[in-house]
């Protein structure tokens, strides 16, 4: 049986070094944006799709050795410590109790581990994706979404890195009601493409999950796909929903979630973007950059 345990990270400096080196390259912008939106997106994805659902020990081991030379993969609080494949350890689940979930009611909790991105409230229909780089929320979308009940409301842009845990969850009790799919692009949703890709949220493939609360407030869940990724797999349909999606693009939905419940998964990294109405807002003092996790209150309910 072949030893995989030297692909296993050991404190050695100059793996440090190496592994300091690699954080720096990919922190420049841009080299970043050369070789995360210079590429052929769709194929990559579609090939990293294929890729990742290799079920060999031995090649996932590897690569997840090449993977924390790039990031801070965290393992630790992996349910289980030994994957199949690459998109095995990237849906991994939790152990039970690592993500206490906020019970009060007149707050609503981070549906997913996540970077505060861009957020504020909504003005004349427009929000940013970054410092003055607005969209049309109706673009994003679609014009099967009414967003009436969202004037004067919020958006919260959340962003899920490559190596965080890419579940999401109800951030209160709350029905599903439908589901919107939106075919497009896979641009990178780092800061850097957000700072240079004029509307990227409304470029990329997204779903808009239409929810409402049990106590009958509206909310939209958006989760956006990014390079590499493109797939979203949600619990009340019994599809997933990636490039090669040829179903319907309006999906019914019936489905209730309590607080805290898995409602789906990423098979990487990428973005949700939640938008409530007037009443829900972002608690105070939160600034772009700063990192949540799933359970933590993130808005506050007026009474």
């Amino acid at each position: 049986m072949t030893d995989v345990s030297r692909f296993v990270d050991k404190p050695v400096k100059a793996t440090q070094v190496h592994q300091g080196l690699l954080h720096r390259l990919g922190a420049h912008e841009d080299l970043n944006f050369l070789l995360t939106n210079r590429i052929p997106r769709m194929a990559a994805t579609r090939l990293m799709g294929r890729i990742s659902r290799i079920r060999s020990r031995l090649f996932t081991a590897l690569a997840l050795w090449v993977w924390r030379r790039f990031t801070d993969l965290d393992l630790s609080e992996a349910a289980k410590t030994r994957f199949e494949s690459i998109h095995d350890c990237f849906t991994r689940e939790l152990k039970p109790g690592a993500r206490p979930i906020d019970q009060r009611e007149d707050r609503w909790c981070s549906p997913c581990d996540a970077l505060v991105g861009a957020h504020g409230p909504i003005e004349d229909g427009l929000v940013l994706q970054a410092k003055g780089m607005p969209y049309r929320l109706a673009e994003l979308v679609g014009p099967s979404v009414d967003l009436s009940p969202f004037a004067g409301g919020h958006y919260t842009t959340l962003r899920l890195t490559s190596s965080m845990y890419h579940r999401f969850h109800a951030p209160c009790d709350l029905k599903l009601e439908h589901v919107t799919y939106i075919s497009g692009d896979t641009w990178n949703v780092n800061p850097i493409a957000l700072k240079r890709i004029e509307r990227l949220f409304c470029r990329n493939e997204r779903a808009v999950l239409k929810v409402r609360t049990a106590q009958g407030v509206p909310m939209l869940l958006i989760p956006v796909a990014a390079v590499l990724v493109a797939s979203l797999r949600l619990h009340a349909l019994d599809v997933r929903l990636h490039l090669q999606y040829e179903g319907p693009n309006e999906i019914p939905a019936d489905a209730h979630y309590p607080r805290g419940a898995e409602m789906g998964w990423f098979e990487h990294g990428s973005t949700i973007i939640v938008i409530t109405p007037p009443g829900v807002s972002p608690l105070e003092g939160i600034e772009a950059g700063d990192q949540w996790r799933m359970g933590q209150a993130l808005w506050t309910v007026d009474g």
